[in-house]
Parts: structure tokens; sequence; C-alpha cells
């Protein structure tokens, strides 16, 4: 995955549009990820490990095809779930209710789907009344607490997570975990980014580590992980 980084500082629309048909814009080219290559079987549960900026949730936006590879390829079978950025499409002006509707729409549940789970969403975001207010009033906590009861009501045949399991408070990190826990039972296939090696080591079998895009290691969770560590300390 390649960006084209600006050299040079454009201070308005009519600024770039002019340089861009002079074709005098320079760009330095930086690669989030590069030479990465692996493979997750059906029902495989693989941790991504990283420092901040080591292309973590660069990759994991590739394989859920919001951002398309600039060179190789990507194959997936089955329905992904991508838990990337929760509440990123609610409307602030709109309520709890009419988001539900708005995000699930964005996630590609239909209406009538969204009818039935509706309640089901409500009862485990706990919002209670407050679902009748419009999101611009909620805390941070409220907005991922709606985001992921929203994203996870589904039944995937691949769950990508990248950071989700640290939302809301402890209690309702405990309650996600265990959400997350009984679709792993029904054979889920797991893509999984956390900062937290005990939660990687209790949630995954197997793990890579990127390092500066790259990939560095790759195998069984324990094994990945206490080279991790070695890395960190």
């Amino acid at each position: 995955m390649r960006f084209n980084l600006n050299q040079e500082r454009v201070d308005n629309l009519k600024e770039y549009v002019i340089k861009f048909l002079k074709r005098d814009l320079k760009y330095s080219e930086f690669w989030a990820l590069k030479d990465i290559n692996f493979e997750i079987k059906k029902g495989q549960r693989l941790g991504v490990l990283g420092l901040n900026g080591s292309g973590k949730s660069t990759l994991l936006k590739v394989v859920s095809g919001v951002l398309k590879p600039s060179a190789g390829s990507i194959t997936t079978r089955g329905v992904i779930a991508p838990l990337l950025e929760l509440g990123a499409g609610f409307s602030p002006e709109y309520t709890g209710r009419e988001n539900i509707y708005l995000y699930g729409s964005v996630l590609g549940y239909t209406k009538e789907f969204l009818d039935e789970k509706f309640d089901e969403i409500v009862d485990f975001s706990e919002l209670g009344e407050f679902i009748e207010v419009p999101i611009k009033n909620y805390s941070s906590g409220m907005k991922s607490r709606l985001g992921f009861s929203i994203a996870t009501i589904v039944e995937p045949d691949i769950l990508i997570l990248d950071e989700v399991l640290s939302v809301g408070d402890k209690k309702f990190r405990t309650k996600s975990e265990k959400k997350i826990m009984s679709m792993f039972d029904n054979g889920v296939t797991v893509l999984f980014v956390s900062h937290s090696l005990e939660q990687v080591k209790r949630l995954c079998d197997r793990a890579i580590i990127l390092d500066s895009g790259r990939l560095v290691a790759s195998g069984p969770v324990d094994k990945v992980a206490r080279i991790y560590k070695n890395m960190t300390e």
C-alpha cells in the first residue's frame, strides 16, 4: 500500500488545481505496507501486533476493502464484518434510533433486518431512553457502544477488529469481549488488532508482527507474543 505525500504546502484549492494542471506538484512515496504475504484459514483467529505507525490499521482497511492495494492482490471468501472506526457513519443531528438505520445501511443491513434487530441493538448498547436523543449529545463512550452494538448484530464469516474491544467502561469492555467470543464459537475467521498483548494471546491462536509496514514474524500466538515482548522491552 503506497501513499503519495505532498512535499510542499498548498494553501487553497485554486492553488492546488493550478499546480496539478501544470504538473508542478511534488510528491514523495511512502509505503505503508510492503511485501506482506500471509494466509488465514477458515476459523483461525489472527492477531496483528506492531508499534504505532507499523501499518496495522492500514492492513485491516486493505483486507476489508476500504483501501485498494497499490500492488498485489487480496482474496477473501465469505461475508466480512469490518469493525474499524465505530460510529464513523453517524450523523450528529440524528437521534440514536435514526442512526441505527443510517449506520446499519452503511454496513449493508436492510431496513427489515434492522427492524427485527432494533430492540436487541438498543438493549446491548445500554442506552435506554437516550436512543431518542441526538448523537451530538452523546459521550464518546455512548457512541462507541452504539456503534459496536450495530456492527456486531450480524453473523459474518470474517470478522475484522481494530481496537474495538477497548470501547466504553470496564463493564462494557468485558461484555463486548464476551460477545466477540460467542461469535468465535460459531467458527468465524478473525483478523484482530490490539495494543494489548494479553488480549491477543487470550483471543487469537496465531499472530503476525508488522514493523514499518513489513511482516517480520508469523506463527503460533505464544511464539510471536514472545518475539513482540522482546521487541518492546
